[in-house]
């Protein structure tokens, strides 16, 4: 799966994008229930696939309400974080979305999830497509990766990651022992 969200802005919280007004964001855990039927309310994966059986899947939210913003697919593997997908809800999307940081939150989670597994911050992804790959390099200052597995591998080091987590405020429950 590659990952195919556009990092809007990177703001501590969410921003309404009608009114600026600014919006306190907690995850969690994603409950199998509220997965299943995403793509006929018009999320573009199927968050309930097989293949993400393994990872976890974390929901953004506001504080306070229990809209899910956004969600990322997260799985440990070999000393790092990989990151499955991610994706910001439909009302999320496109010029007249609803918050503008989505995508950097859900980046920001797969973050901690590997600073609290101790890699310390350290993930890696691959992007959908060149044209990602550069935004991400512009914006979160993630590299590519010259790996065969796939052409558009990409990593945040763990000074990247440490210097995007200043930035994000998002409080959470990352269900790791």
């Amino acid at each position: 799966m590659d990952i195919d969200v556009w990092i809007d802005k990177l703001t501590p919280c969410l921003e309404e994008t009608t009114t600026g007004e600014i919006f306190q964001t907690t995850f969690e855990i994603a409950k199998e229930s509220e997965l299943i039927g995403l793509q006929e309310k018009g999320w573009n994966f199927n968050w309930a696939a097989p293949e993400l059986s393994q990872s976890n899947i974390y929901k953004l939210q506001l504080k306070d309400d229990d809209t899910i913003q956004g969600l990322v697919s997260a799985e440990v593997v070999r000393g790092a974080v990989y990151v499955h997908i991610a994706e910001s809800a439909p009302h999320n999307l496109g010029k007249n979305k609803k918050f503008s940081g989505v995508g950097g939150h859900l980046f920001a989670i797969a973050i901690k999830l590997s600073a609290a597994n101790r890699f310390d911050g350290y993930i890696f992804f691959n992007a959908k497509n060149p044209e990602l790959v550069k935004h991400y390099q512009d914006t979160f200052g993630a590299r590519r990766l010259n790996v065969r597995i796939h052409e558009y591998r990409m990593e945040i080091d763990e000074l990247k990651a440490k210097e995007l987590l200043e930035t994000y405020t998002l409080e959470g429950d990352l269900n790791v022992d």
